[in-house]
């Protein structure tokens, strides 16, 4: 099985970085993960495979840090005081950018399910840092008073708003927008635990 190691012998500024994220996830709107390829993004970027393949390991790693460098902040940064608060803080502020995210996702759905050394990366680098930030949300709502601890739909809260997101478009044929992810969170995920949407 194969393991998701970064290493790291050259310094890439935050700008040639961020232009190397960029150009990737066009190639990915543009082509998919299956024909996406160390050339093309070489050729694309203007850089040496090897460069690519010493800074980033494989197309797997590089692929899912350019996916995570498209996050607004750190999700362990949210804190306004309520949950309410908190989740709808999540939600980045740009519906064009979210739009973009949506197909990035539906990009990556079904190699995720086929590509091994995708899938590890895919859950090591951004599934479970980011659940485990979140879970600093839920512990924080519970130290509040706001949700019970042994609440069941605790356990499916990740699974909820996931899934508002991933499939807003597949059953309403829409971009997944902040005004609906938010009314989602009031309507649906909130009642799920307990909290009444102020």
């Amino acid at each position: 099985m194969a393991e998701v190691t970064t290493v790291r012998r050259s310094r890439i500024t935050p700008e040639r970085e961020a232009e190397l994220y960029a150009a990737v996830l066009d190639l990915l709107r543009e082509v998919g993960y299956d024909a996406l390829t160390m050339d093309a993004v070489a050729a694309r970027t203007r850089s040496s495979k090897a460069t690519l393949y010493r800074q980033w390991g494989g197309k797997a790693e590089l692929v899912v840090r350019a996916m995570r460098s498209q996050k607004p902040g750190v999700i362990s940064d949210i804190d306004t005081g309520s949950l309410q608060g908190d989740l709808h803080g999540l939600i980045g502020q740009d519906d064009c950018v979210m739009e973009q995210n949506a197909a990035l996702m539906r990009a990556l759905a079904m190699a995720v399910q086929t590509n091994e050394d995708l899938r590890r990366a895919f859950k090591d680098l951004l599934v479970e840092p980011e659940v485990a930030e979140f879970q600093g949300i839920v512990r924080r709502a519970i130290e509040r008073g706001e949700v019970r601890a042994d609440n069941p739909a605790l356990d499916y809260m990740v699974h909820m708003l996931v899934g508002a997101f991933a499939t807003r478009a597949l059953i309403d044929d829409l971009p997944p927008t902040r005004e609906f992810l938010i009314s989602y969170i009031d309507a649906v995920v909130l009642p799920a635990l307990g909290v009444s949407p102020r």
